[in-house]
């Protein structure tokens, strides 16, 4: 599901859009398919407006039959995370990364407020392009493309564009003669949760030569890029990052090359991050480095960009699921009973953040035998969250969480649920994506 506005004048979505009635305290809509966006599945979508997530929530539970796990997308959040960024970090501009979540919405509205992209493919770049965003906005933040990508990237005037090695710089000198390209180099990602320098990032010790084999290719070098690591978990990585990039300046200028380009690349954490790390203090630490290594009046020309995902969207996304099964597991003793749920959402569609972006999940009781949870009752059991599918690896949380008894039917929600989740979801063992439902506590877009 998603959401619209009453009329396609304000140009969010520009197709007919039919009134359905109301249902469950929201107003129905019927969609053009061309205007659906990805998995979107039926043609109704579904605004609450104006209204808070939980009341979105309840008013979703209230409808009749419902039963499908499903989002609540605050885009009034994504609102915020902007607000903040530009009040913190007034130096550097945003390249929202477009892999952590595409949601149509959230793309529409970081346009619409100023923010550029991180693109990593010709999908995305189409993505993006296809909604008005100039291609000086874009940066392909791939340091190792298809060539049918690069060439698609060239035709399109997508210029800036990441390299860490010799033969990426004979491919675009090849394949796309405007590029501007973009050194990418090593940075410190060992304390992130995810180490892309393991993949990705030149030595900085090799920067000079790299930088003559574009000198003598004739490829354009205009910039510096590094990324410390998706779910960095110190901020001092950023501060470090920097000085090797300034170093890296400095031996372009040796070589008589004039960088325009600094990308302090992703691994900023959103709201309420669990890891713990603060944004204000990475954005205090990462402020002082760059006015400390690229102080304004020597470095008036350099453009300064970043590559955040979860910072945006982590927290405007919470995902309620429905128990639709369970086992009681007995024990000795009283109280010594623990329950096994089974809910419609597992591993292998949302959760797949567990695997892949080494998150740990933990729930809150939405909806308990027919009435909507406010807090914690007692007693409480130990209990672990399955997920729908027939593989033992499909668990979401092991024994060991605490929640009152459960019946089927009943509902957990999950918060911060808006970085790479539903991205990365499949339809293993024919079970559908969830669906979603916005909302805008700030006005923003809707």
């Amino acid at each position: 599901m998603t959401a619209i506005s009453d009329s396609a004048a304000d140009g969010l979505l520009e197709a007919p859009i039919k009134p359905k009635g109301m249902a469950g305290g929201m107003q129905l809509y019927e969609v053009p398919a061309e205007l659906r966006g990805r998995d979107m599945g039926d043609a109704t979508v579904t605004r609450y407006s104006p209204g808070s997530v939980d009341n979105a929530l309840q008013a979703k539970l209230a409808q009749s039959g419902a039963e499908d796990a499903f989002y609540v997308a605050d885009l009034g959040e994504v609102y915020r995370q902007y607000e903040q960024w530009t009040k913190l970090l007034p130096r550097v501009q945003p390249f929202f990364a477009v892999k952590c979540n595409p949601d149509a919405l959230v793309i529409k509205l970081l346009a619409r407020l100023g923010a550029g992209f991180d693109c990593a493919s010709k999908g995305e770049l189409v993505q993006v392009l296809s909604e008005g965003v100039s291609a000086s906005n874009i940066i392909y933040a791939h340091p190792c493309k298809p060539a049918s990508h690069l060439r698609f990237a060239g035709a399109q005037g997508v210029e800036l564009m990441t390299f860490d090695n010799a033969d990426e710089l004979e491919k675009i000198s090849e394949l796309h003669q405007g590029a501007k390209a973009v050194l990418r180099i090593l940075a410190d990602d060992s304390s992130a949760l995810c180490r892309l320098g393991l993949k990705f990032g030149a030595e900085p010790s090799s920067a000079a030569a790299l930088l003559r084999t574009a000198i003598r290719l004739g490829v354009q070098v205009v910039g510096v890029s590094f990324h410390v690591g998706s779910g960095c978990q110190s901020e001092a990585a950023f501060s470090d990052a920097v000085e090797r990039a300034r170093c890296v300046f400095d031996q372009a200028a040796a070589l008589g090359l004039q960088l325009s380009l600094l990308d302090v690349g992703g691994g900023f954490p959103g709201r309420n991050d669990a890891a713990g790390l603060d944004f204000n203090v990475v954005a205090r630490v990462l402020s002082a480095a760059i006015d400390r290594h690229f102080p304004q009046d020597a470095y008036a020309h350099v453009r300064v960009i970043a590559e955040p995902g979860r910072y945006f969207v982590a927290s405007a996304f919470s995902l309620a699921v429905n128990v639709v099964a369970r086992r009681r597991i007995e024990g000795e003793g009283e109280g010594a009973e623990s329950f096994m749920y089974y809910v419609n959402d597992g591993v292998y569609g949302s959760f797949n953040c567990i695997v892949f972006d080494h998150q740990s999940p933990r729930p809150r009781v939405l909806h308990s035998q027919g009435e909507p949870v406010d807090s914690v009752v007692a007693p409480l059991f130990k209990s672990s969250v399955w997920g729908p599918t027939c593989d033992s690896i499909d668990c979401i949380v092991p024994s060991g969480l605490l929640l009152p008894e459960l019946r089927i039917g009943d509902w957990l929600v999950f918060d911060n649920m808006g970085a790479y989740t539903l991205c990365a979801a499949s339809r293993f063992n024919g079970f559908k994506l969830s669906d979603i439902v916005y909302v805008d506590t700030e006005h923003a877009l809707l």
